[in-house]
């Protein structure tokens, strides 16, 4: 296939098999006989992934606005207002998305917060992604996808599937959809990023994740360490850090 530079309809397939790869987290709250304690380790992970995801976003982001740009310290005010704005705007939307919906605490309202979270990161990593295919070439950003970002969107798939993890007679069409929601931004984002890729709208991406899973983050663990099972917080401890972990380990492939 050699190295040539990727079109946009390679592009857009490329992204799609990246994307829609979240799917694969599907089988995993297909098991309807799941403990307590296992269901609550599961939660738990999700939750480490999703600090991760945000410690992971805020990496490139932190590259960006800590530029030294006063002799050699400091930041760039313009860039700090946009990822500023950027981080409220994905914070309150969910924000107020809450606050008018009927369904205080359910699983679907939760899932799809999350969703939405996760979907803002994915437009994130398909605006790297479009651009990388025409700056690095098809072989090498075929490689990424295949094995990078397939098993990442895995990782990413199982937070949105953690509030129906040992649930039974939950809808399976808006679980399936709420996936989607979270993996369809990457194929968007690949689009924009073929034709551009700039400073500014990273950073706009980056900030609406960070503030959407930071907020999603909040209601996962008060149900987490309102227990006052000691031996559930400990595994609540646990979880979280073997979901960072998981997370990281997968990010250096």
């Amino acid at each position: 296939m050699g190295n040539k530079m990727a079109n946009l309809p390679e592009i857009l397939l490329l992204s799609s098999i990246m994307g829609f790869s979240i799917l694969l987290s599907y089988p995993i709250v297909l098991r309807r006989r799941v403990s307590a304690r296992t269901t609550h380790f599961l939660a738990s992970v999700a939750v480490g992934i999703l600090i991760f995801l945000i410690a992971d976003v805020f990496s490139d982001a932190s590259s960006l606005i800590y530029n030294g740009t006063y002799y050699g310290y400091g930041s760039n005010s313009f860039y700090d207002l946009v990822f500023g704005s950027s981080l409220a705007g994905g914070f309150f939307v969910l924000y107020l998305l809450e606050s008018g919906s009927l369904d205080k605490s359910g699983p679907y309202k939760l899932s799809f917060m999350i969703a939405i979270g996760i979907g803002f990161q994915n437009l994130t990593e398909g605006l790297v992604f479009g651009a990388l295919g025409v700056s690095i070439g098809l072989a090498s950003v075929t490689l990424v996808v295949l094995v990078g970002f397939i098993l990442q969107n895995l990782t990413e798939g199982f937070p949105i599937m953690a509030p129906f993890i040992g649930k039974t007679g939950f809808k399976k069409v808006p679980v399936l959809l709420f996936l989607v929601i979270g993996g369809i931004p990457a194929v968007l984002g690949s689009g924009i990023g073929y034709f551009y890729n700039g400073t500014v709208l990273g950073l706009l991406f980056d900030g609406l994740a960070i503030g959407a899973m930071f907020y999603v983050i909040l209601p996962i663990l008060k149900m987490l360490l309102s227990n006052r099972d000691t031996g559930l917080g400990r595994l609540a401890y646990a979880g979280a850090f073997a979901g960072f972990i998981i997370g990281f380990a997968v990010n250096l492939i």
